[in-house]
């Protein structure tokens, strides 16, 4: 197992826009390493805010080793908090998702309410002061109608995010949507050959029938430069947005953790369906057109996202071990579209359900290379596969400001 130093001395050697290391995608050191650096202290998507839909709706994930909770409160606030009873450390909600009025440990019935606090401990003695016993929060924000979580003591600025982000979610109407369908399988594959497979379109044409139907695989239609700087295509694309009040343009944090942009789908088809047609009649938001194209959202390292007029597919990126990946797929539609009157839901899921499956074997493929000895780091395509050396260089980056300080040297 190797340390961080040895983590970032591995990084240290990496080739400039070549892929890493073979111990960087299958030691378990440097998996602890991303857990601790990475995944224990960043904002992290968790769930869609409408998926907690009424007082006391929760949601469970795992993030490495803590398990957590999220909570919608009576006052309407989301919140979340380690999924553990202060008793005697029982797992308090193990279900992955449902509704309760409090949060009663299963164990012995320790009784908290949903904004945390304990009100309910049997036979705890006449000293007990329960208010020291409160559950341990987690950092959460609604952005939007995206819930993001941080476990850090001091989670980073989430201010420029969130204020993007709102504002070009806005249009999508998140707050009047609903879960139509959840999706999670595991691949096995470590987590940053999830990403990186994911940030290029290089391998669309040979993996992805279903969704180069809709979805173009031009690197042109994903290489933007910024708010003025993209395809004549996608300009074009962006003005008729502007000219709508949609917010569309290209805008990215400048080290690439997050990026967001509208772009059209080939030919002024509508969704990713398998008739390029809208999957849902009852729109989202307040978009004007079916022909608006996917508002495309990634964060590192967790996610990245679609929203189309017609409904939106949000993902869900956790690292289980140093060769397998949780990847959770959720397709939100208007609150009050109907399963077999508004859409029909084999209709809705079925290109991403393809493609995820697709997805999952050419991440297996390649961490089965990957685990060669005769496995060699090679280059990348700068124009196919610009999208992975910006995730490589943000992954490599934020590891090595992750070093520790040199000791102070003592005063003499």
């Amino acid at each position: 197992m190797l340390d961080l130093d040895q983590t970032l001395a591995l990084i240290g050697e990496r080739k400039p826009a070549h892929a890493l290391d073979h111990a960087l995608y299958t030691d378990p050191g440097v998996f602890q390493e991303d857990l601790e650096q990475i995944f224990y202290r960043e904002w992290l998507f968790a769930v869609p805010a409408c998926e907690l839909d009424k007082p006391g709706a929760f949601a469970t994930l795992n993030v490495g080793a803590y398990p957590v909770v999220i909570v919608r409160g009576t006052d309407q606030r989301i919140r979340a908090f380690h999924n553990v009873c202060r008793h005697r450390g029982q797992r308090l909600c193990p279900s992955a998702a449902g509704r309760a009025a409090k949060l009663v440990c299963p164990y012995h019935q320790w009784t908290y309410d949903l904004d945390g606090k304990l009100v309910f401990a049997r036979d705890m003695g006449p000293d007990f002061d329960p208010s020291q016993y409160s559950l341990k929060p987690v950092h959460c924000v609604d952005l939007g109608g995206m819930v993001f979580v941080c476990l850090a003591q001091v989670p980073p600025p989430v201010a420029d995010l969130a204020r993007n982000l709102m504002s070009y979610l806005a249009p999508s109407g998140l707050a009047d949507a609903k879960v139509a369908h959840s999706s999670t399988i595991v691949e096995k594959g470590n987590w940053k050959l999830v990403l990186e497979n994911n940030r290029e379109c290089y391998h669309c044409s040979g993996s992805h029938p279903e969704l180069c139907r809709t979805y173009s695989d031009d690197p042109l239609m994903t290489v933007m430069e910024g708010p003025n700087a993209a395809s004549p295509e996608i300009l074009s694309h962006w003005a008729r947005c502007d000219a709508a009040g949609i917010p569309s343009r290209f805008i990215n944090q400048p080290d690439m953790q997050w990026r967001m942009a509208r772009v059209p789908l080939m030919d002024n088809q509508e969704s990713f369906t398998m008739s390029g047609k809208a999957a849902v009649s009852r729109r989202m938001g307040t978009i004007p057109w079916n022909d608006a194209g996917s508002l495309m959202f990634y964060h590192f390292p967790s996610s990245w996202n679609h929203f189309l007029p017609d409904h939106a597919i949000v993902f869900r990126v956790m690292p289980i071990s140093p060769t397998e990946t949780e990847v959770t797929t959720k397709w939100l539609v208007h609150k009050d579209a109907v399963e077999g009157v508004d859409y029909d839901l084999k209709a809705l899921t079925e290109v991403w359900m393809a493609t995820n499956d697709e997805d999952r074997r050419v991440v297996e493929e390649n961490q089965f290379g990957i685990n060669s000895p005769a496995y060699e780091p090679g280059p990348y395509s700068p124009t196919q596969e610009a999208g992975v050396i910006h995730f490589v260089d943000w992954y490599c980056g934020l590891m090595q400001s992750r070093r520790p300080a040199p000791p102070a040297m003592a005063a003499e």
